[in-house]
């Protein structure tokens, strides 16, 4: 779950970021309870991606997931913490219009980048810089555990 600050109006129409503290275990351990995050609303999304959405039963619930893969009738979007199921293993395909944006950083309790660039991203996964432990998750790229 999350709390946000939804994009508003201003000069020249909505600004594209807004603010979202976290609520709840569900992102643990890339999110935790009470860290800050910036969001850029109507970001590309991509899988591996750190996203806001609203609930599909609930739309007035804001949640934020990472998003797994694309599927036809919408985004497919995961918890960090697995042994939480409140996402699309419970609800489903979260329809596009449901997806509000990207999450770009976590702005407290300490900066961290959670959407590198795909030349980054690749550079991260790539043979040599795979090898060192944790880099690339530290550096905002998801990998998957097994």
């Amino acid at each position: 779950m999350a709390r946000s600050t939804e994009p508003q109006g201003g000069a020249g129409g909505v600004v594209p970021f807004g603010l979202v503290d976290v609520a709840g275990p569900s992102m643990v351990p890339t999110l935790r309870e009470g860290d800050q995050l910036l969001v850029r609303y109507g970001a590309l999304i991509r899988p591996g991606a750190v996203v806001l959405f609203r609930h599909p039963f609930q739309q007035d619930l804001l949640v934020v997931k990472r998003a797994a893969e694309r599927r036809p009738k919408g985004w497919w979007l995961l918890s960090d913490n697995r042994p939480v199921d409140s996402d699309s293993r419970s609800y489903g395909p979260v329809p596009d219009e449901l997806v509000l944006g990207r999450v770009l950083l976590r702005l407290r309790p300490s900066p961290a980048w959670l959407a590198p660039g795909r030349g980054l991203e690749r550079l991260l996964l790539g043979p040599r810089l795979s090898r060192l432990p944790g880099l690339a998750r530290r550096l905002g790229v998801w990998v998957e555990e097994v």
